[in-house]
């Protein structure tokens, strides 16, 4: 009975080793997951009203656009 007892102790302990002491498991959360991302501005195209964050997108003079196309579109000679 004393064996056994003895058993139970050293596969606890192994298991206690490493789960907490081994390093963070991928069930444990750390600092690094505390931390909050960056926020950045979302931006409303000046063509076409879609919003995307100020990094992806371009400026004219002041305005701003989604992407290249819609900028030379908005201030490319107009037919009409």
């Amino acid at each position: 009975m004393g064996r056994l007892l003895i058993l139970i102790l050293l596969v606890v302990a192994a298991w206690y080793f490493f789960k907490y002491v081994a390093g963070p498991s991928k069930g444990r959360r750390s600092d690094r997951d505390d931390a909050v991302p960056a926020q950045e501005q979302m931006l409303a195209c000046g063509y076409c009203g879609l919003h995307v964050p100020e990094s992806e997108g371009i400026r004219i003079g002041d305005a701003f656009y989604c992407c290249e196309a819609h900028g030379r579109q908005a201030n490319g000679p107009h037919d009409g």
